[in-house]
């Protein structure tokens, strides 16, 4: 199989997805084994939201909606533009897959496919209905794909490099049981956004998606601010309001009312509205229904400070802050080359042959 076919399958997958990208499914004829598909699909997404209660049909429709635009072939095209692919010694790679928001671990199935290596998946019990349901229909589509595609439950066995995602307890893990292997080992990360106070109501609104998106579990999700000394907060809190809804999540809902019980008995001072917390802290990790915040004096030592921290941040959102900087409202809208970590999956694949 060549790398037209593996593109052409993969763009035939993204016009299969696009039918679900909307909350009123549409089905379009023209889409091949639609009469196969189209139905199982959405039992699978049924399944998905009833597994999972962070899986609600927006967050899955959202994910869906960024693959769906992703896999055409222009922006597939631009993103290998720069590799060269090597169809010898084709190897097999595991991947390691997290659970936290709907098909998190897609980027790295896409990479290792698509540089011409065999897969090896061990997915989160969280996120198991979705990708070997489309992994099928890549195979439909592209029958050469029969037999790359491996899913299994069981220890991980016959395969030549490993990428693995977790938190920083998994990961000391995970280097342990790898070290014999090539690797890409993943911790924990999160996005942080600096504000100068001088944001527009449109940036600030857009902000909103970044931290409230998924319920903020993502590693793309915004979960602290660096704000100027007197910051005045009303702009922020009146930006953040649309997303007031999130209160009516009941899981959302009972880690709100827990943090704030912990936050109020430990007597932490703090802001809040009735659906998001404010607490000054130095960490970057929030939890669910909380942003940290920390005030700063100078943005060049802030640049320095986040610099040393920069293997612990996915993101940082901002306005003419730093060259790598993400634009409000984007942190969940990444390109194909944009790589978790910054670490490029296609390059590792490639090397393993």
């Amino acid at each position: 199989m060549d790398l037209q076919q593996r593109i052409n399958a993969f763009v035939r997958l993204g016009q299969f997805l696009k039918q679900f990208a909307s909350e009123d499914f549409i089905k379009e004829e023209t889409i091949p084994h639609n009469d196969v598909f189209f139905d199982g699909f959405i039992h699978q997404l049924k399944l998905a939201e009833e597994h999972n209660g962070w899986f609600n049909k927006s967050n899955i429709i959202y994910a869906i909606n960024g693959w769906s635009n992703s896999l055409t072939e222009s922006n597939i095209n631009e993103w290998l533009s720069k590799y060269s692919f090597n169809q010898e010694n084709l190897k097999t790679i595991a991947i390691i897959m997290a659970g936290n928001i709907p098909l998190v671990g897609f980027h790295d199935f896409l990479s290792v496919l698509i540089s011409g290596q065999n897969v090896l998946v061990k997915q989160s019990s969280n996120d198991k209905h979705l990708l070997p349901f489309l992994a099928k229909y890549l195979e439909y589509v592209e029958p050469e794909f029969k037999g790359r595609i491996q899913f299994t439950e069981q220890q991980l066995e016959n395969f030549d490099a490993v990428i693995a995602t977790g938190s920083n307890n998994t990961a000391r893990y995970f280097e342990y049981y790898f070290k014999n292997k090539p690797s890409i080992i993943r911790k924990n990360r999160n996005s942080v956004a600096i504000l100068t106070g001088n944001e527009t109501e449109n940036e600030l609104a857009a902000l909103s998606e970044d931290i409230f998106r998924y319920y903020g579990l993502g590693c793309r999700n915004v979960s602290k601010l660096f704000i100027p000394n007197n910051y005045n907060f009303d702009a922020f809190f009146k930006a953040m309001y649309e997303w007031h809804p999130i209160i009516n999540q009941t899981k959302y809902a009972n880690n709100y009312d827990y943090n704030k019980a912990v936050y109020l008995m430990s007597e932490f001072d703090m802001l809040e509205n009735g659906f998001l917390m404010l607490k000054e802290d130095e960490s970057f990790a929030s939890p669910i229904a909380t942003l940290f915040y920390e005030t700063y004096n100078d943005l060049s030592d802030l640049k320095s400070r986040l610099d040393e921290a920069s293997d612990q941040i996915q993101c940082v959102v901002s306005n003419g802050f730093t060259d790598n900087e993400i634009a409000f409202g984007q942190t969940q809208s990444p390109k194909l080359s944009d790589y978790a970590d910054g670490v490029d999956t296609i390059s590792f694949s490639l090397k393993i042959c």
